[in-house]
């Protein structure tokens, strides 16, 4: 199932049409996106008898984040070997984790005013937790899973590389810098046996290609590992890592400009579309 936010209100989209769930359940789920993952198994219960004759068309423009305003966000640094390499920060091959701050999440679509002149790509897969997780094993942490959202962790490398430790938090938490959608996507909809292709153009041009094979540390190694020091509540969000080709890792370094484009994919799961301002176009 695909569940979308669609301006404020959680909807089953089934298409092009797309199905309020607040109205079609006589107001026991929703409205609200978060409402659903404080009541997860009842939700995913309803839905599956959800009216499809209740569904009605909408516009993509119109699609918010799938998740507006989540507990905690975490988000996992070097964690594909290349870009780890690329990026001259390995830290002996150990993933580290940070946290990207709910103000800079949006939805799929819009304009993104860049922060300056070292704004950098990082198309990433982005795990929503269904239920509270703490202490959690490898083998048991898609029981804590609700499902997947594609994400971008756009990085002001300038800022996220000043001082003597980097500042990886305030760097990638300026407004707009972590757009996730197109939709909730459920475990269901998912082999999570293949891996999960990860593709980042600029203007059409094909910036990264990866898959999720290639995380040093996959989703159920991650989620072991948050939640043996944080306890995981129902709405957060772990940004997954990024494979190779960001801008920073080029010879020369090359970072966004007003009027880029940025279209992030994840095969099975969706995509977005971003378009850059100058920052005097606050």
């Amino acid at each position: 199932m695909r569940i979308g936010n669609l301006r404020g209100r959680a909807h089953l989209l089934h298409g092009p049409t797309a199905i309020d769930v607040a109205k079609a359940s006589g107001g026991v789920f929703g409205p609200a996106p978060s409402d659903l993952l404080a009541f997860w198994p009842e939700f995913l219960a309803w839905a599956a008898t959800a009216r499809a004759d209740l569904a009605e068309p909408y516009r993509a423009e119109d699609l918010r984040a799938p998740v507006p305003r989540p507990r905690q966000v975490f988000a996992v640094g070097l964690n594909y070997a290349e870009h780890a390499a690329e990026t001259s920060l390995s830290a002996g091959g150990v993933p580290s984790v940070f946290t990207k701050f709910a103000d800079s999440l949006i939805g799929p679509r819009g304009r993104i005013v860049l922060s300056g002149s070292s704004v950098d790509w990082e198309v990433e897969l982005v795990i929503v937790i269904a239920r509270e997780a703490c202490k959690v094993a490898a083998k048991d942490a898609w029981d804590h899973v609700a499902g997947f959202t594609v994400g971008q962790d756009f990085s002001d490398r300038d800022v996220q590389m000043s001082g003597t430790s980097p500042q990886f938090s305030l760097g990638k938490s300026y407004p707009g810098f972590g757009p996730t959608g197109p939709a909730l996507v459920t475990l269901d909809e998912v082999d999570l046996a293949v891996p999960l292709r990860l593709r980042c153009w600029v203007n059409d041009e094909l910036v990264q290609d990866g898959h999720t094979g290639q995380m040093i540390l996959p989703v159920c190694a991650l989620i072991e590992r948050i939640s043996a020091v944080c306890t995981l509540h129902p709405g957060d969000l772990i940004f997954t890592g990024t494979p190779a080709g960001v801008g920073m890792g080029r010879t020369p370094p090359r970072y966004l400009a007003a009027g880029d484009v940025v279209r992030t994919s994840i095969d099975g799961i969706g995509e977005m579309r971003h378009v850059f301002a100058s920052n005097d176009a606050r």
